[in-house]
């Protein structure tokens, strides 16, 4: 049996008697994604900001770090990294971390509806290298510490309410958090080489400051949640305490989305699909494949058409989608900035303006990163 089709009839630890845990779905059938024209054409030659993008689609830089965002007193953080946007009236605002240590932190860039940015402000302060997180129904913005023992920081888009530091949600190098409203819990990723993929379940919802820390666990049986003894890792690492866990090679970024929970691995260059109905598990996609599109999967987000996007982190800087029709393409390419990463990528609340960050820049230095945005006919 060949590779492709091996992978895309297996269930990963749901159950070798099943052809595949979403069996009913179109998705079943198709996964892993594969290399094929976008729906936006080929990529066109670099524009001004030295993007490449498909025809119709246009750039404009918003924010460099340690320079003044323009029309407004704020000074933008280095390392922009994971980000998300929030409706705000006929406009929004972008969440952006910042992956410095010892100060790291977040800030918001807020636009009318016009486009317009109107202010830039400080959100979280006096953390250490915040690095992804993930956007909660409830309008928060859960900032993660990508650091040995790291928390979770819930924060406030619009800045009028103080940071909260949430210890129930593990101490661990935390990458990514994706809110899952069906289930009532938080799946949470982490960045080491021997990393878990966990979930939060809080006591009451839209509180995360109690609850339960789970790990996802595979056995004979299939794969389970098992709860974390110790989830503020004060006798051991928390992806150390079960026995049973589950271990992922360099969690990166996480999207949730209608029962599935996606999420990427950086040491196998992987994107994972999460059934949460079947607890099933499978291969999105792999980069062993001829001249694979995506390498150094990092951040993800996904649109209303079903698309996934997700950013490198090395590459050849590239932002890539992954269709419904399970093909994966560029989207975009970042030329001169080889020394950077790709991250922060989120759509505007009409979904019609794409937000990411160059976390080095041209500089290939913190100090050097910049925000951008771009606007075009994205599909609906």
């Amino acid at each position: 049996m060949q590779r492709r089709h091996f992978l895309r009839a297996a269930v990963l630890g749901a159950g070798t008697s099943v052809a595949f845990g979403f069996s009913v779905t179109r998705q079943a059938i198709a996964f892993p994604a594969l290399p094929g024209p976008s729906p936006y054409g080929d990529l066109l030659a670099a524009d001004a900001n030295g993007i490449r993008l498909p025809d119709g689609f246009t750039s404009r830089v918003l924010a460099r770090a340690t320079e003044t965002v323009t029309g407004t007193g704020h000074t933008w953080h280095s390392a922009p990294d994971g980000g998300a946007c929030f409706a705000d009236g006929d406009g929004w605002i972008y969440v952006s971390n910042s992956e410095v240590p010892l100060t790291g932190g977040a800030s918001a860039l807020k636009f009318n509806g016009a486009a317009e940015i109107t202010d830039a402000y400080p959100i979280l302060s006096g953390t250490t290298q915040n690095c992804s997180g993930g956007a909660t129904p409830w309008n928060t913005w859960l900032s993660c510490e990508e650091t040995d023992r790291g928390a979770v920081h819930e924060t406030d888009p619009w800045g009028g309410r103080a940071a909260v530091r949430h210890p129930a949600m593990g101490l661990f190098k935390h990458e990514a958090a994706a809110v899952d409203p069906d289930r009532k819990v938080v799946y949470l990723t982490e960045d080491e080489s021997d990393g878990c993929f966990y979930r939060f379940v809080p006591t009451t919802w839209e509180d995360m400051s109690a609850g339960t820390l789970q790990v996802l666990t595979e056995d004979g049986s299939g794969l389970a949640w098992a709860d974390v003894p110790d989830p503020a890792a004060t006798t051991a690492r928390t992806r150390e305490q079960v026995a049973a866990a589950k271990h992922f090679d360099g969690g990166e970024g996480a999207y949730y989305r209608a029962g599935t929970c996606y999420f990427t691995t950086k040491g196998d260059n992987r994107v994972w699909a999460y059934d949460a109905e079947r607890d099933a598990l499978a291969v999105a996609y792999d980069d062993d494949i001829p001249d694979p599109p995506l390498t150094g999967v990092d951040n993800i987000t996904g649109t209303a058409a079903g698309d996934l996007y997700v950013a490198e982190d090395g590459g050849n800087m590239e932002i890539c989608l992954i269709t419904p029709d399970d093909v994966v393409a560029p989207f975009l390419r970042v030329e001169g900035q080889d020394g950077s990463e790709l991250c922060g990528v989120a759509f505007s609340p009409a979904g019609d303006r794409l937000y990411f960050s160059s976390q080095r820049g041209t500089s290939g230095v913190s100090s050097g990163g910049i925000t951008y945005e771009v606007t075009g006919p994205f599909r609906g």
